[in-house]
Order: structure tokens, then C-alpha cells, then sequence
């Protein structure tokens, strides 16, 4: 059984930063694709960032490039989200996402199979 928590979301300050962990359980974290997804109040949940399962890979939304960085430390069972120059347009709940063994990175939500219990961030302006 996977179990995905969150950790990091907090108040922040427009241009601030944020450093967002998901510890995962189970034994198939590391050959997992990993992402996170974000939902604001009143909008539909949507991709934000995803890794391959060795790291080697990474896609993210237009709308973070530049400023959010996803990593993982498959030996400590961990993805992470860092998050620089955060705008008010990034407050959201932050959730990880486990996805298919050795997934390519562009696979849609559909396609995760597991989820967080996510994670409030607020960047104030």
C-alpha cells in the first residue's frame, strides 16, 4: 500500500520561496514517475511538475518554468517541489502524486494512481 504525505506549504510573501516534500511508503517509490498538482479555490486541480523515476527527467507547467525546481531522493523515499519567486497566482493545496512504474513524465493525471492529502500554500502579495 502507497501512502503519499505532504509537508512545507505555509504563508509566504509574494517573491518569496517555499521548499514543498512528499514522503512516500511502499516499495515501488523509486522506480515510480512522481508529480505534483496544485487546485485553487474554485479552479480544477492541474499539473504543476513530474519526475521520471531516476530523476534524469522532468516536465513542468508553463506557468512555474523558471521559478519551480522538482528533485527526488529515491533513497530516502522523497520528492520535493522548491518553489522561488512565488506569485499570489501560485496560492493552492499542493498535492503529490505517484504515478506508473517507469512512466514517461508527460502522462496525464488519469494516469496517477495515488495522491496526498496535500498541502495549503498562500503567497500574499
Amino acid at each position: 500500500q502507497v501512502q503519499l504525505v505532504e509537508s512545507g506549504g505555509g504563508l509566504v510573501q509574494a517573491g518569496g520561496s517555499l521548499r514543498l516534500s512528499c514522503a512516500a511508503s511502499g516499495r515501488t517509490f523509486s522506480s515510480a514517475t512522481m508529480g505534483w498538482f496544485r487546485q485553487a479555490p474554485g479552479k480544477e486541480r492541474e499539473f504543476v511538475a513530474a519526475i521520471s523515476w531516476s530523476g534524469e527527467y522532468t516536465n513542468y507547467a508553463d506557468s512555474v518554468k523558471g521559478r519551480f525546481t522538482i528533485s527526488r531522493d529515491n533513497a530516502k523515499n522523497a520528492v520535493y517541489l522548491q518553489m522561488n519567486s512565488l506569485k499570489p497566482d501560485d496560492t493552492a493545496v499542493y498535492y503529490c502524486a505517484q504515478g506508473p512504474r517507469y512512466a514517461a513524465v508527460a502522462i496525464p493525471p488519469s494516469r496517477y494512481d495515488y495522491w496526498g492529502q496535500g498541502t495549503q500554500v498562500t503567497v500574499s502579495s
